[in-house]
This record gives C-alpha cells, structure tokens and sequence, in this order.
C-alpha cells in the first residue's frame, strides 16, 4: 500500500497506461497473426500489411514499443508488400 499522495497518484497513472498500452499491443498482435495467415487476392495483402505497418508507427511514436522493435516487425512485414 503506497504510503504517499504521489505513490499512490504514481500507481494510478501506471495502472492506466498499462490499460491503455495493452489495447495498442493486442491490435498489433491480431494484425500481425491476420498477416501472416493471410493470402489470396494481393490487394488484401497489401492493406493488411500496411494497417500492421501504419498501427507499429503509431505505437512507436507513442512509446508504446521501442521504435527498433517497430523498425524489425516492419521490415519483416516489406515481404509481403514486395512479393
């Protein structure tokens, strides 16, 4: 049990973040899976990879993930945009 007004103001905005960021990480992880799984018509393809492409940028700038972890996935998810 936090014993300060800061601590406990410091474990609430923890807790929301966490929340908040988990949302962000779940929608990369379903874009990711959809992509992988994905085949067929090319242009579906190629707008699945951009949204997972677009959703890593956007994680990134928001601190949510590193941006060399966002800079890896992207370039793993080029292939699909190229082939």
């Amino acid at each position: 049990m936090a014993n300060k007004k800061a601590a406990k103001k410091s474990k609430t905005q923890s807790q929301r973040r966490a929340l908040e960021s988990s949302g962000v990480l779940g929608k990369i992880r379903t874009l990711a899976k959809k992509l992988r799984v994905s085949t067929g018509d090319s242009k579906d393809v190629r707008q699945v990879a951009i949204e997972y492409i677009s959703a890593l940028d956007k994680a990134a700038k928001r601190r949510i993930v590193h941006r060399n972890f966002a800079n890896r996935r992207k370039s793993g998810a080029a292939r699909y945009l190229f082939v």
